[in-house]
This record gives structure tokens, sequence and C-alpha cells, in this order.
């Protein structure tokens, strides 16, 4: 299995390389050159999470781990998921089903790639012996994930911007009260899509890169990917795939999360309609609405790990659509420099005939919230509000719709207060969050600085 960059001009990886390497050094990310055809779906009801993230992700793996490592991975991984079903589905109507992924360490579905992977690069690591520097940005799950997931990791140092004063207070506290040595919380003057701009700036820096084994886990990493194909077969297989259709809609901002759900599509999963679920920051709502993608304003909102302008994964989805010229994919990302591209009719129709979206107010997701509360006894997110409000509006008797719910409503109590009137509660593991000292480095919004203090702050 080989892996190439979605702009041509770097070398094609297999996937461990590819996982190590995250963002290729042409600027594009990788994608597997074909992807394979899963077999026996039905077989799949039933069978344990791990066995079935087992068969799914070992196509993609090639030679680069052995089935035992690969399988012992996945067991550590997944034991660190409380809920025994580890994604379990929830009825929230007929035909409407939500697929719970915040019953990980931190809360919310990052945990599902973020515990797998660093399981892989520990396994990588210690057989070549190197260190690396990982640099993550985060709107506010991935870097709580990821500072969770390789916290106190041999041969790691963990650094994770994300946008100071636009992430909820349990997001951030996730992330500056570890006090593992490797990990560092660097809170960034700006907002998540300066974020990424810088971390792309970093790797784009070829001599600082190699310097500090520079790799990411941001969803631009393969790996992240692949690991969250896993729960779309699991949720579809359990509501009768592959003798049954399936739609599922997403709440959506870096799009890594619903490109995994077009993975499970490519691999044979019938699934009928990706939905697109955007807040205010509908971007990606606009772009398949109009074939404009035009950057415009993060506004903050109460889902803000959906304030994004600039949605990374999407670059993916075009290569596709584009029918794999990368030469037209480069020429987009040089027009987004200056502030948005037009996607070709033919691209369009191609991403229309992929993905349907929706976009959803801030008084839209409250009010979902009081909702959902008042007809299941289900409290939501803001962001898996977001979700099914878009999902109502595409549900159609006979295919069963399944929203997938991303985090826990604990970790935005603001907003579930003011929708209805409590503030949920922490689980009992993280009780403790709001007694613990916070750990947080300043940064400007500046790739000179962020440079010169991961080069203070890493172990040599």
């Amino acid at each position: 299995m080989r892996y190439i960059s979605t702009r041509g001009e770097a070398p094609a990886l297999d996937f461990e390389q590819a996982m190590l390497t995250g963002l290729a050094r042409d600027g594009g990310l990788y994608v597997p050159e074909t992807v394979p055809a899963m077999s026996d779906i039905a077989s799949l009801d039933g069978l344990p999470y791990e066995e079935v993230a087992f068969r799914v992700i070992r196509p993609f793996t090639g030679d680069s781990f052995s089935e035992d490592e690969l399988r012992g991975a996945i067991t550590r991984a997944y034991g660190r998921i409380s809920h025994v079903a580890r994604a379990p589905l929830v009825q929230l109507a007929p035909g409407h089903h939500l697929l719970e992924l915040f019953h990980g360490p931190t809360l919310a579905f990052k945990d599902f790639a973020m515990q797998l992977i660093a399981q892989l690069f520990q396994i990588a690591l210690k057989r070549s012996g190197q260190r690396i520097t990982i640099v993550g940005a985060t709107s506010g799950d991935t870097g709580s994930a990821a500072i969770e997931a390789f916290k106190g990791l041999d041969n790691v140092d963990v650094f994770i911007l994300f946008p100071h004063g636009r992430v909820s207070e349990v997001q951030r506290r996730q992330m500056t009260t570890p006090d593992a040595a490797n990990v560092h919380a660097l809170a960034l003057t700006g907002h998540f899509d300066d974020c990424q701009a810088r971390l792309k700036d970093l790797f784009n820096d070829h001599a600082f890169r190699d310097q500090v084994g520079l790799a990411g886990v941001n969803s631009i990493n393969w790996a992240r990917i692949v690991a969250q194909v896993v729960y779309y077969f699991t949720a579809a297989a359990s509501l009768g795939a592959p003798h049954r259709e399936v739609d599922f809609t997403v709440p959506t901002g870096n799009f890594g999360d619903i490109f995994a759900g077009s993975i499970a599509r490519a691999m044979g999963l019938p699934i009928r309609r990706l939905i697109v679920a955007t807040n205010q920051n509908d971007i990606l709502h606009r772009a398949l609405s109009t074939g404009e993608y035009r950057v415009g304003t993060v506004e903050p909102s109460i889902s803000p790990s959906m304030d994004i302008q600039v949605s990374s994964n999407f670059e993916r989805a075009l290569f596709w659509a584009y029918g794999g010229d990368a030469g037209a994919i480069r020429q987009l990302m040089d027009e987004l420099k200056t502030g948005g591209f037009s996607i070709s009719q033919g691209a369009l129709e191609t991403l229309r005939d992929q993905y349907a979206s929706g976009c959803v107010t801030e008084d839209e997701t409250l009010q979902m919230i009081r909702t959902i509360r008042d007809e299941t006894g289900q409290v939501l997110c803001p962001h898996s509000a977001v979700g099914v409000a878009v999902a109502r509006r595409h549900l159609e008797p006979g295919v069963p719709m399944v929203t997938l719910a991303t985090a826990h409503p604990a970790k935005f109590p603001d907003a579930v207060e003011q929708a209805v009137g409590l503030r949920p509660e922490l689980p009992p593991h993280m009780a403790q969050l709001f007694d613990l000292p916070e750990r947080v480095s300043r940064v400007e919004n500046d790739v000179a600085a962020l440079r010169s203090l991961i080069l203070e702050r890493r172990t040599a």
C-alpha cells in the first residue's frame, strides 16, 4: 500500500512513513493510491470493536506493522474507551440514531484516532530509535486528545497550539493541566486558522522540520483518517449493512471525520449520503452550495471546534473530485492563499454526488439541545446538536440516519446551561480538572517566535 500527495510533487510513501511524515513535503496531504475493498461487511455486526478495527485498518498498513503489532496497538488504544461497545448507537427517534463517540479519556471523537496513532508511533519509534517533535493545531478537542495520548511517552515531545480565548474552559484545562514534561500547551494569539497556518509554516520549513524531527497528529495525518473509518462500519453493520443503505450526518470543521466516511463508502460500505453539518462558520456548506470556496471571518460560537474557515481535509475531497489531478490542486491551493477559489463544474457535481450539507445558527443550536432533552432526556454538546439539527432536515423514511455525537456535553457546560439550565457533570476520572494547576505558554501569531520556543523547550 502506497500513499501519494494531493499536490503530486512529494515521493510516494508506505503507511508508516506517511504516518510519521504527516504533511507531505510539497505541502499536500497523503491519500492511498487505491482504496481496498472490504469484503463480508455483514459479518462485522456483533463483533468486538477491536476486531472490526483490525479488519478495516489492516489493508491500509501494508507491511509497516505485523498483525501482532497492529492487534496489540488496537487493544491498548481502545482499552481506554470506557463503554463496552466503544462507539454505541442510541436511538433518538424512529430512523434516527446518535453514534456516541465521546466515551474516551478526553470525551471527544478524537480519542478514537489519537489513542491508536500514539501506540503506532511508539512501535515505530522504538524500532528506529528516533526522537520526534509533534506539533499540532487544535480548535479544542484534537489538542487534549493528543496530549492525553502522548504524555509521558519516550522519544516524543508534544507542542499543541490552540487559539487563546477561543476554546471552552474544559478543553483548555485538559490541555494545560497535564504535568508530563514532554507536553506543552501553547495559547496563540488569533483563531484556529492562524494555528493551522503556523503549523503548516513549520512543516514547510524543511530545515527546521529535519532539525527537530517534526511530525504531525492533526487530521492532515492519514493515520487519523483511517482510524475514524472504523466506526462507520460498526454503526452501519449494526443497522443492516450491506443489505441496507445508511445516511450519516457529521458535525464538520476540518473535514477529516466526514472524509473518513467517504473512505468507508469507497471500501464498499453502502452509505447513501454523507451530510456536512456546519455552524455559522459555514464555508463548507457555502462551497458545496455555490461552488465558491471563499474564506470569510471566523465568528466565535458556542461550538468552537467548528470555528474554521480553512478546512484542511477538503483538499483530499477536491483531489478525488478533480480525478487525481495534482496540478489542479496545486493551482487551487495557490488561489486559496489570496482568499479562495472557484470549483470547476465537473468537480462540483462530483462533490455534490458525494456530500450534502446544511448550516445551523446559534439559536437553532440551543433550541436543538432543548428539543432533544425534552424529547429523549439526552443532553447534546453544541457540536452534536448542530449535527442533529441538520440531520433532521434530511431524514427520509426507510433509510436510517446516523448523526455523529462528537463530544460529551460536559466539555461545553456554558452552552448546555444556556440551553437547558443545567451544567453537565464531568465523569469521575476528570472530577479534579478544575482543581489542578495549569501550565501554558502564550505565543504570538509569528512563526519565528514559535520556532524559537520549540527549540528552547524540546528535549535534545
